[in-house]
């Protein structure tokens, strides 16, 4: 066989024997076909298909094959070898092809391809759940209790089931290498909040004589600076629906704004701020309108943390960190990483503030610190400030 025309004779061959199910016919015709042209992805399908018809599965394995050899994205390549192997019992091989299908792209899938995708999401779901209670089963044997066990191993085990994606550290300016990927970091573990946590009526009650005036003493969070590009915060750019009140910005304190505001400051004392010159540290009161979502972004380093101190919080306002998300609680700090991945929202009809300040992060020296303080101020004094915040 040589000629196009011929080729094309025993496509159309094939395709009609498959039609009526004449799949001797179809396999002879294919098998022709793909002396002609081995690597035709038409041809390798319809072969397939009909040694599947014939139960010759050591022929439809090695038509598939060579299929998912010229595109491994064939849809109804990978669901006939998920189903092959699902025949056999081998759920694990099953599952990964199932899975290969149902991730494909949604350009890829055709209409007609709709429902197998939709079936491979389904028998994706079923071999996941057996899978998961196949560990479960056996952790169990080995003595494991999800209520007693470390937080960090469930969440290997969300990671490991699919519930949970990783987030790795991002600083838009300033990385600081091997330090730990935590998300957020427990409250027990900084002595020093328990007496900023004490004061949280003191400083509700400084707040509260801010908002008496309408909240007019906030500015937008986000605003545009005309040495640097703006930031892409959508519709919150230069918008008071995410403000701040600043007591020490860029390292300075605002001095009305902290004559308004002793005693948050004095509680703050208390902390480990991070101090780097014309940079570090930032106290504000962080305002977010009724509903109001601040989109994912990440801070400029990882060599700090971010303490929020909840002050007002109606329900219906939580924040995201990398793959967890948690609720503020009045007068009970949350402390993150703000390097990873972070969102937030005010699903309410009402005001959400917390105190928001910086502190340096346990793991780093006190030589450590004092160079990375160095650093940042050194980038700050170069050809003017830097638009870190």
């Amino acid at each position: 066989m040589t000629s196009p025309q011929e080729y094309e004779r025993l496509a159309r061959e094939g395709a009609d024997a498959l039609r009526r199910l004449d799949m001797a016919a179809a396999r002879c015709a294919f098998e022709a076909l793909l002396a002609f042209k081995p690597r035709d992805e038409r041809a390798l399908h319809g072969l397939a298909l009909a040694c599947r018809a014939q139960a010759d599965s050591e022929a439809q394995l090695a038509a598939l094959n060579a299929l998912l050899g010229v595109n491994p994205g064939h849809i109804p390549a990978l669901m006939m070898k998920g189903d092959h192997f699902a025949r056999l019992g081998d759920d694990r091989a099953a599952h990964a092809f199932y899975a290969a299908a149902a991730a494909r792209p949604a350009q890829a899938v055709t209409a007609e391809l709709r429902s197998e995708v939709a079936r491979a999401e389904r028998e994706g779901a079923r071999f996941a759940k057996s899978y998961e209670d196949h560990l479960l089963n056996a952790l169990a044997n080995a003595g494991y209790d999800h209520d007693r066990s470390s937080p960090r191993f469930k969440r290997c085990l969300d990671l490991l089931f699919g519930r949970s994606q990783i987030f790795l550290q991002s600083p838009t300016a300033f990385y600081f290498p091997e330090l730990p990927q935590r998300q957020f970091y427990e409250r027990d573990e900084f002595p020093w909040l328990a007496e900023i946590e004490e004061a949280t009526d003191a400083i509700r009650g400084e707040l509260e004589t801010l908002l008496a005036g309408d909240d007019r003493a906030f500015s937008p969070y986000v605003a545009t600076e005309g040495a640097r590009p703006p930031r892409d915060y959508g519709r919150l750019l230069d918008s008071r629906d995410w403000s701040a009140f600043y007591l020490i910005r860029g390292g300075e304190i605002q001095e009305q704004a902290a004559k308004r505001c002793p005693l948050t400051l004095k509680a703050l004392k208390a902390a480990p701020l991070c101090h780097a010159h014309g940079r570090t540290p930032s106290v504000l009161f962080s305002l977010l309108r009724p509903h109001t979502h601040i989109p994912p972004h990440t801070g400029y380093t990882n060599a700090r943390l971010i303490c929020h101190l909840p002050l007002i919080v109606p329900d219906g306002c939580r924040l995201r960190v990398g793959s967890e998300t948690r609720m503020w609680t009045p007068g009970e700090a949350l402390i993150f990483d703000d390097s990873l991945e972070h969102e937030a929202w005010n699903d309410s009809d009402q005001r959400r503030v917390v105190l928001l300040f910086d502190n340096w992060r346990p793991e780093l020296s006190d030589d450590e610190r004092d160079l990375v303080a160095a650093t940042l101020a050194a980038v700050g004094s170069y050809g003017g400030q830097a638009a870190w915040t």
